[in-house]
């Protein structure tokens, strides 16, 4: 079977290697048909990402075919769809055995520091696996691990109802955490971005209130869309200082700041405004299974408008055109698949 495998920073080889084998009653061999490209792998494309080494195979965004399942799988048979959350957990340590294993202290992350699903065929476990239901496309399955990001972040305030609420980053999951916010019932979401295509995308998606920092200050943009109400919450997606500074500066007291965002250097956040106010800084990372299924079900209800997101999709044997592409088109790219079919 094909894989691809990046070699080193900027550089993905092709390789012939051998179908993997059903091992356990409980494998699930999937056919893979779509891969989405996140931000994280960029990271990889370019060396920066801080926890992963080189050779190493992608994919932590998929969704794939059932072609063979295990003699104890229940979940899935042949023929369903699936995919599958990429978080290789210890079990044992203190976060685990409360069942916060997102935050395992020996996790491994397929795609960054295990191999992903950069292949024709991938294993995966049942206890991992999620099936994807028959209505949904594999674009849809494969954009249900961000998904269940924005899902699993969108749990981290004490409450979302009736609040108003700033994202700050359009992107991927940007974009999606706004959505979330207001299906939780959010009275009003502002997301911010400099990018008009990607604000554009989440106006298409449903997002009312957006706000471009090139255009007008964030106090002018509180001002036009809260008017003296401003918010609660904030959601940090972009991986800046200037966006944390704008929340925690501005947020009413006693609000909740929940960081998603990958940041490259500290944020000199003002810790006495924290103090002072009584706000609550709160980390987000990935999900946990239950964010999985609440991922499936909001997409399949029709809760959450994920179609516009997809701007692109590249051939398997253009991997690296599709990461070339997010390199000159980025500001006018959302979200991009490798296609396998």
């Amino acid at each position: 079977m094909r894989q691809a495998i990046m070699t080193e920073p900027g550089v993905i080889e092709f390789r012939e290697v051998d179908k993997p084998d059903i091992l356990s009653p409980h494998d699930i061999l999937l056919k893979i048909k779509k891969i989405g490209v996140c931000g994280s792998d960029i990271h990889v494309w370019h060396g920066k990402h801080p926890f992963t080494s080189y050779p190493i195979v992608q994919g932590h965004e998929y969704s794939g075919e059932v072609v063979a399942v295990g003699s104890e799988v229940s979940l899935v048979k042949p023929g369903n769809k699936a995919t599958a959350r990429p978080q290789l957990v210890c079990g044992k340590c203190k976060p685990c055995r409360r069942g916060d294993y997102n935050v395992c202290e020996n996790l491994k992350v397929q795609g960054f520091q295990a191999n992903g699903c950069a292949q024709d065929y991938f294993i995966v476990p049942e206890e991992r696996a999620i099936r994807v239901p028959d209505k949904l496309s594999f674009v849809e399955g494969a954009i249900i691990e961000p998904v269940a990001v924005g899902a699993h972040s969108t749990r981290r305030p004490s409450s979302l109802k009736d609040e108003n609420v700033v994202v700050f980053g359009a992107g991927t999951i940007g974009n999606i955490v706004a959505q979330f916010a207001r299906a939780r019932g959010a009275k009003k979401v502002l997301i911010s971005d400099y990018s008009e295509f990607r604000l554009e995308i989440a106006r298409e998606c449903g997002i009312i209130y957006t706000y471009n920092p090139a255009e007008e200050t964030f106090e002018e943009a509180l001002k036009r869309v809260f008017c003296d109400e401003g918010f609660r919450v904030a959601f940090e997606a972009a991986g800046a200082e200037k966006p944390i500074l704008n929340a925690v500066n501005n947020i009413n007291n006693g609000g909740e700041i929940v960081i998603l965002g990958v940041f490259d250097k500290p944020a000199g956040i003002h810790m006495s405004l924290v103090c002072e106010h009584e706000l609550k800084i709160i980390g987000s990372m990935m999900y946990k299974h239950e964010d999985y299924v609440e991922a499936v079900d909001y997409i399949t209800k029709g809760l959450l408008n994920i179609k516009p997101m997809v701007t692109k999709e590249f051939p398997f044997k253009e991997y690296s055109d599709a990461y070339r592409y997010i390199d000159k088109y980025g500001d006018k790219s959302l979200k991009i698949m490798i296609n396998l079919e």
